[in-house]
């Protein structure tokens, strides 16, 4: 059984995987937005990462910005990216295009993740489903950068969340397609939002080990 089996919520369209995509970005704005105002609280480190949750949310936001890039330019030779300038800010910190100023605050920082997510969603709209372009876990489409997006927006917020001290649990219907999608090595009987973060090495699940290192997969798959 799959999950697009079990509860037939895989999108199929470019607008489907907006919708989504959307709706998750929304999802973590509201979730973060709930947490302190105080600067200080969002140096705190990310969950399980290495980062700070100021510096997750500027690479999630960096994310939804190169996938919305990189499906925006499929005539790209193939194996490149938009040839973007990317930095860190410290060393061990993430290496983004996307950085936000610090005067406004954790408010001005959502700002910036709000854009980038409106950006990748409006582009997923317009690209046409032909077009490709280079992701390292493989060529992917508009629907799997969408994808992607959503994956990263999630996992992310969950990781920002568990360092701002406040809860977050994503909705199975938008945890379901993206396993659906990205993740076709995964178990498929279990309940979707604790696959998604055992998947991303984040989380247990019942018989299995915890995972040090995971991918998702790309391309493009025939529909069954």
């Amino acid at each position: 059984m799959t999950y697009e089996d079990r509860d037939g919520s895989t999108p199929r369209t470019n607008d489907a995987w907006a919708d989504a995509l959307d709706r998750a970005v929304r999802l973590a704005l509201a979730t973060l937005r709930s947490a302190p105002s105080e600067a200080e609280a969002w140096e705190a480190t990310a969950g399980s990462l290495e980062w700070t949750c100021w510096e997750t949310t500027e690479h999630l936001a960096d994310d939804l910005f190169f996938y919305g890039m990189q499906i925006a330019t499929p005539r790209l030779p193939d194996g490149t990216d938009v040839p973007f300038e990317m930095r860190s800010r410290r060393p061990g910190g993430p290496v983004n295009t996307v950085h936000a100023h610090r005067e406004p605050g954790p408010s001005g920082l959502l700002t910036v993740l709000e854009a980038c997510g409106a950006m990748q969603v409006s582009l997923t709209r317009t690209t046409p489903p032909s077009a490709r372009a280079h992701h390292c876990f493989g060529a992917s489409d508009p629907a799997g950068f969408a994808a992607m997006g959503i994956v990263e927006t999630l996992v992310h917020t969950y990781d920002i969340a568990a360092g701002l001290g406040i809860g977050f649990t994503a909705p199975d219907d938008l945890c379901a397609p993206v396993l659906e999608r990205l993740f076709p090595q995964v178990p498929s009987d279990g309940a979707p939002w604790p696959t998604l973060l055992w998947a991303t090495g984040r989380g247990e699940l019942p018989d299995r080990e915890r995972l040090e290192k995971w991918r998702w997969y790309g391309e493009v798959r025939q529909a069954a």
